[in-house]
């Protein structure tokens, strides 16, 4: 690697907003603060809801005429 020409790294602290959880990363930034981290996040905590489609495919079919 050349010398100089790459930002300084250190170890941060990543905050979460939304549930307060901390962890430590590695950046060239002081402070990191994020929306939603992996324990809130509802894909990670399985918590995540699935969309019912049933209905619009139903409504289609009727408004064009299918079967």
């Amino acid at each position: 690697m050349k010398k100089g020409i790459h930002p300084k790294t250190s170890r941060v602290t990543v905050t979460c907003i939304s549930c307060g959880n901390e962890f430590e990363t590695g950046s060239s930034e002081k402070e990191i603060r994020v929306d939603t981290c992996s324990n809130c996040h509802p894909f990670y905590t399985g918590k995540q809801r699935f969309v019912q489609s049933d209905g619009r495919v139903d409504r289609f079919n009727k408004k064009f005429g299918l079967k």
